[in-house]
């Protein structure tokens, strides 16, 4: 799996995967022009894409009467000091995704709670709660 993304004007950026293309921005107040969605929010509707995905295949793959998903999400950061489940150095400042999920449909306790918990095995909760590496080399 593979984009490439190019600058355009401003601190517009063009996203292209294998066949789609997304515009990306900073907002106005930033010194963008708001023409498509900031980093940030890139992030968290990949995560929010995956976490309804991974739920609505397992649904189905259970033949459960799922008939719809709704999710919020919003991130700020915290001192590691104020993170009772965090390892991070306390002076540090860690990263927190809020999230909020609604199942929709006929559906008992037990199989909604089993929903929100697929929900956090999605690949994408996965990757961002694991160690990731990146490395970064200069194009020919």
């Amino acid at each position: 799996m593979a984009i490439h993304a190019r600058s355009l004007n401003n601190f517009q950026v063009e996203i292209k995967t294998a066949t789609h293309t997304i515009l990306a921005d900073e907002p106005v107040e930033a010194g963008g022009d708001d023409s498509g969605p900031n980093p940030y929010e890139l992030l968290l509707s990949s995560l929010a894409a995956c976490k309804i995905i991974t739920v609505q295949m397992y649904a189905r793959r259970k033949g459960w009467e799922l008939t719809g998903i709704e999710l919020n999400m919003a991130t700020h950061k915290i001192h590691a000091v104020d993170c009772t489940a965090c390892e991070s150095d306390p002076k540090a400042k860690i990263d927190v995704i809020e999230t909020q999920i609604k199942f929709l449909g006929d559906l008992n306790a037990e199989q909604v709670d089993r929903l929100k918990q697929i929900s956090e095995k999605c690949p994408v909760h996965r990757t961002l709660t694991s160690e990731t590496k990146i490395y970064t080399s200069l194009m020919n």
